[in-house]
């Protein structure tokens, strides 16, 4: 840029300091001489002080506005050819721009500015105004000097002519920026768009090994469950038959958690299924407590209890209330030092129940109580008391308490000072306790009826799954046959005649659903009462066992009383 020795003065107009200091950083270049005023009335002042190629003057600004400075300024004769560029920070539309050209001005320009365009508008203008004043000074002279006037005058325009040139191949440069900066836009928003698409295939990834995994964990499982089905259907002493009970609510809370590794998701959705019914909390709070006394006698901590000796009964999913008590009261022993208390306490109030597990261990800070149920937080994560841990568990705790209609709500003195949560449940409505008794009532009934036996038939490539299933429903008066090749099943079926067929999905050679197929396409499979076993529990799988014919889907490892039912069902249908 060419440095003149013959300064001309720019007059900048803004109320914000910051704003003043862009435009000298910017033109400063240009080697004028910047003269700063904050406001409309000092801008006044500072012309009637002294001249001004060209004025930089801010639209918005308290008290008089960039517009009606404009207006007064070119409303005297002295001033009214100077040219002025609004500046704006904001959206204009079309009116505003017609007023302001009315006005006299030459250009907008929009914040945030771009300072070549900028600095090349304002280089134009000052040229020009320098060309305006040195004609002045030559029409003086117009008289005597004629023809060098004229001579002058044509190396004037070539001059100006040149001076445009340079300021549309410097605005030509800065759009060529501007198109590489819009290229190069493009071009990280296209490597977000491959970066997202890599994140959900890798979440799709990630759902199908939950998935693969929870499938692979339920084919050990279902042979477990059929075995302690078949230990507590034989006589047992009250020791042993306490243990087994104990193996079948540690082994359904295994079965519920390998549930949940199918969709993680299902967690931050809200899409967590309940399996409500009428539920006694007395012995959901003493299997939370079992659950959690191994990790409370480790740490040598004081367990007190206040539970009510009446039966209290809540609409609930007992499975997942479980879970909830267990999961605060493993928190209580996490956060406790050793030799503290916790205490679990019950109390029965006019249409609710309120369960509190207190601690005397590290406490919340007041200002983190908000967000103790805030989904991967962690009120303590010093390494001395890591205690492992995602920071999900209070989240799902609060989750499945507002899907059950209740509250929960957290308290602390202070650091060190221990914590208290307290859950609020509504009671279950009346008439329930009826309802719980005739669904008692119903069991030795459907006993009686099993007790007829139906003729079963499983196919199962797990030996130890399809004979530990054989034996429990053989323990309930059942004719049972087991096959193990699927590409023989077909044949024992016709020959057996089976009321109800128990067949494995996942069977090399032959699958479940490709079986159960071809026994529908047989005429003599149509009665038969075909069920999946499968470690497959989603509504895809659903579906596909539905349209190869199945009657039932069972995820493995199956309920013995929904096996059970079953069968009970199915000799209801073939008679």
């Amino acid at each position: 840029m060419q440095i003149h020795n013959d300064k001309v003065n720019i007059l900048l107009v803004d109320d914000q300091p910051q704003r003043l200091l862009s435009y000298e950083a910017v033109l400063a270049q240009l080697g004028e001489t910047l003269v700063k005023a904050h406001s409309g009335e000092e801008a006044l002042r500072r012309l009637m002080e002294q001249e001004f190629a060209v004025i930089l003057l801010d639209v918005s600004m308290p008290g008089m506005d960039g517009f009606e400075t404009a207006q007064l300024i070119h409303q005297h004769p002295r001033f009214e050819n100077t040219p002025i560029i609004f500046v704006t920070g904001v959206h204009i539309g079309e009116l505003d721009r017609l007023q302001g050209y009315r006005l006299g001005a030459i250009d907008y320009v929009q914040v945030p500015l771009v300072p070549d365009i900028l600095r090349s508008k304002v280089a134009v203008l000052v040229e020009l105004y320098r060309k305006r004043r040195a004609l002045a000074g030559e029409n003086a002279s117009l008289v005597k000097v004629n023809l060098a006037l004229q001579t002058e005058r044509a190396q004037e325009f070539e001059a100006l002519s040149q001076t445009l040139a340079l300021a549309n191949a410097e605005l030509s440069l800065a759009n060529a920026q501007l198109e590489a900066e819009v290229a190069e836009r493009r071009r990280a928003e296209a490597q977000l768009q491959q970066l997202a698409e890599k994140l959900r295939q890798a979440d799709r990834r990630k759902d199908e090994f939950l998935a693969t995994l929870a499938h692979e964990l339920r084919n050990p499982l279902a042979p477990i469950r059929s075995a302690v089905g078949l230990l507590q259907n034989e006589r047992a002493s009250a020791p042993e038959r306490q243990s087994l009970d104990v193996i079948d609510r540690q082994l359904r809370q295994l079965v519920r958690m390998v549930d949940d590794l199918l969709d993680v998701s299902r967690i931050t959705h809200g899409r967590i299924e309940l399996r409500r019914q009428l539920t006694e909390l007395g012995p959901l709070l003493a299997t939370a407590v079992e659950t959690t006394l191994p990790h409370i006698e480790s740490m040598k901590h004081q367990l007190s209890l206040d539970i009510p000796d009446a039966a209290i009964f809540v609409d609930g999913d007992p499975q997942r209330l479980t879970q909830v008590f267990g999961n605060l009261l493993n928190n209580a022993s996490k956060y406790t030092l050793p030799g503290g208390i916790i205490a679990l306490s019950a109390q029965l109030q006019v249409q609710e129940v309120v369960v509190r597990v207190t601690d005397s261990g590290i406490g919340i800070p007041a200002e983190r109580l908000d967000e103790v149920f805030d989904l991967f937080v962690q009120i303590d994560t010093s390494l001395e008391r890591a205690q492992g841990g995602l920071g999900i568990g209070l989240t799902l705790v609060r989750r499945l308490i507002q899907m059950h209609g209740g509250s929960i709500h957290a308290s602390s003195e202070g650091v060190g000072l221990g914590s208290c949560f307290e859950i609020r449940l509504p009671l279950a409505a009346r008439g329930a306790a009826r309802a719980r008794a005739a669904q008692e009532a119903e069991v030795p009934a459907a006993a009686t009826v099993a007790q007829a036996g139906r003729r079963v038939l499983i196919v199962d490539d797990n030996r130890d799954a399809a004979d530990t299933l054989a034996q429990l429903l053989g323990m309930s008066g059942h004719d049972v046959r087991t096959v193990y090749d699927p590409e023989l099943a077909l044949d024992a079926l016709i020959a057996f005649q089976p009321d109800v067929a128990f067949l494995d999905v996942g069977m090399p050679k032959l699958n479940g659903l490709e079986l159960a197929a071809m026994i529908r396409a047989d005429a003599r499979g149509d009665r038969v009462v075909l069920v999946a076993l499968t470690g497959w529990g989603q509504a895809d799988d659903r579906r596909r066992s539905r349209a190869a014919g199945c009657d039932h889907h069972l995820v493995k490892p199956a309920d013995p009383f929904e096996i059970e039912r079953i069968c009970r069902e199915a000799t209801r249908t073939a008679q």
